[in-house]
């Protein structure tokens, strides 16, 4: 059975793109800083008859990210699908924005992204076979000056996937990431974000590609 982790899990797009891989057959793990909530959104599958588990993560902390990775390789044997989906979402222009608060938001934004793509694309290479898929935002494109540290963080996530995707899909890699253009207020809109995610997925090696965007 193939294993699919979500970094940053909660109850709208992550949970709505883990269960398009459950219904695939896919054993899902959710990661939460909330223990709690991750068991919670593990036990929704589990009531539907999928296999799925929640865990503890910090994604600001690099050594959290590297060791829950570690931890779901060793428990499962490979992680075939890896999902990013935190973001720390403050409010503040760049005046308002905290000085000790900046690296932090980044730290979860984009530095947990980074660190999450390096760990598991060192157990996916041998076996030149994964996906890295990373929700991104609209204000990557278009910032938002009352969302500053938001900003540069999807910013970094797309620049982190387009940066990267020719040298992964050398070593069998797939990036992609997802650039929500809009806010997702409904079920139904976190659905069809997750099923982009599923497609990104699915698609042959010669047609893969690195960015889609929903909304607009």
């Amino acid at each position: 059975m193939k294993t699919f982790l979500s970094i940053g899990s909660g109850p709208g797009l992550s949970f709505a793109t883990a269960a398009r891989f459950a219904r695939e057959g896919f054993r899902i793990t959710l990661s939460n800083r909330n223990a709690a909530k991750a068991r919670e959104l593990a036990e929704r599958l589990n009531r539907n008859g999928y296999p799925a588990e929640g865990r503890t993560v910090d994604s600001g902390d690099p050594e959290g990210v590297a060791s829950l990775i570690g931890d779901v390789e060793r428990q499962f044997g490979t992680i075939d699908v890896l999902h990013y989906n935190t973001a720390s979402m403050r409010k503040a222009t760049l005046e308002e924005q905290p000085r000790n608060t900046f690296g932090e938001d980044l730290a979860v934004n984009i530095g947990g992204a980074l660190v999450a793509v390096q760990t598991v694309a060192q157990q996916m290479a041998p076996r030149r076979s994964g996906t890295i898929l990373l929700t991104g935002g609209g204000y990557s494109v278009t910032p938002n000056p009352q969302y500053i540290s938001l900003s540069v963080g999807k910013a970094g996530i797309r620049a982190l996937t387009l940066g990267m995707f020719d040298s992964l899909k050398q070593k069998g890699i797939h990036i992609a990431t997802v650039t929500v253009e809009v806010a997702l207020k409904e079920p139904r809109q976190a659905e069809a974000a997750g099923e982009l995610f599923w497609q990104l997925h699915s698609q042959p090696i010669n047609s893969w590609t690195a960015e889609v965007k929903y909304g607009g």
